[in-house]
């Protein structure tokens, strides 16, 4: 059984990193059938042009799809696009949910932007402890700080279209070539020139992973109570709070609003915004849950409630054996 790493998916074929050329598989039926899905950066286990099973992920990120990275970088641009400090955050405290190192490079340094942005951004992110570096692609400025946050890491570029994170990668390397588009004059921002998720070796000791822009990361997916903890800035201060529930809006005894005043604003508005997102998703999830039964059936004189066909959930074994039923069939 042969063994490599999945850099690229187009169709139903699997481009594996082999360490020696590289090969292209399909995925076996029965992994198909149980609907385990492939990630680019996942290893996986593979023989005669068929992937056979899934190596188990250090880490992921959902939204693009992507296993067993080092590290994020946010890329934003200073400039075309303007800046979106709550956009930014919200990369932050995606990164921090999956527990995945991040930096942040801000690109287009060479266009006219207000330089007192570069004092806010010291102000907000630095005591946070993130590696910050300011490039400019077309300028070639920043480039050499910018590479060696890659260096020996499989790292992933976050940011919006636009914002140029293939346009560092051809900074680094021309021979990539990758495709890079501007930003659009009617609308102020960028459009997608990368389709897929693909990793992309740089050098001999960097690998990038060229994604789609992150345009729609939305916190419709947790709990509010839940939300601080993707802020440090504001989960500091939250254990000592009156509530052990308190979201730290007006509740009585708020440990961080009686600390507000060493918070940055723009990161509490974030952190605001995000809590309405979360109720969106709580009250999803209240209604969901309210769901019943409505049927019933009868055993030894006893009503029982009738699960739905579609409810019912089967063990694994019996889906492994419904599986390879359908495969002698098929054959």
């Amino acid at each position: 059984m042969n063994t490599g790493q999945i850099y690229k998916i187009h169709s139903d074929f699997y481009f594996i990193d082999d360490g020696a050329g590289g090969t292209v598989c399909k995925i076996r039926e029965v992994l198909k059938k149980r609907k385990e899905k492939i990630l680019v950066g996942d290893f996986v286990e593979y023989n005669n042009g068929v992937i056979e099973n899934i190596i188990p992920r250090q880490n992921f990120i959902s939204r693009p799809s992507v296993a067993n990275i080092d590290q994020i970088i946010i890329v934003s641009a200073l400039k075309e696009p303007d800046l979106n400090l709550k956009q930014l955050d919200r990369y932050i405290a995606l990164a921090k949910y999956y527990q995945i190192n991040t930096k942040l490079c801000f690109n287009k340094n060479d266009l006219k932007w207000d330089r007192h942005l570069k004092d806010k951004i010291t102000q907000i992110y630095k005591p946070m402890g993130f590696d910050v570096v300011y490039t400019s692609a077309t300028e070639h400025s920043g480039i050499k700080a910018f590479e060696k946050l890659l260096k020996n890491k499989t790292s992933v570029l976050c940011g919006n279209s636009g914002v140029g994170k293939s346009s560092l990668i051809n900074a680094i390397n021309p021979e990539l070539n990758l495709k890079t588009k501007a930003v659009s004059d009617k609308l102020r921002r960028g459009t997608h020139t990368t389709r897929h998720c693909e990793i992309i070796k740089l050098n001999e000791t960097s690998r990038i992973v060229d994604t789609p822009g992150f345009s729609n990361v939305k916190f419709d997916f947790i709990m509010p109570a839940d939300v601080d903890k993707l802020f440090d800035d504001i989960y500091k201060y939250s254990n000592k709070c009156k509530y052990s529930d308190c979201l730290h809006i007006h509740e009585d005894g708020c440990n961080v609003l009686a600390n507000i005043e060493k918070i940055s604003p723009s990161r509490y508005e974030s952190y605001l915004d995000f809590i309405e997102e979360a109720r969106d998703y709580k009250e999803l999830v209240k209604y969901e849950g309210l769901k019943t039964e409505n049927f019933k059936k009868h055993i030894n004189d006893k009503a029982i409630v009738k699960i739905s066909e579609k409810k019912r959930r089967s063990s694994r074994r019996k889906i492994n054996q419904n599986i390879y039923k359908d495969l002698e069939e098929d054959e």
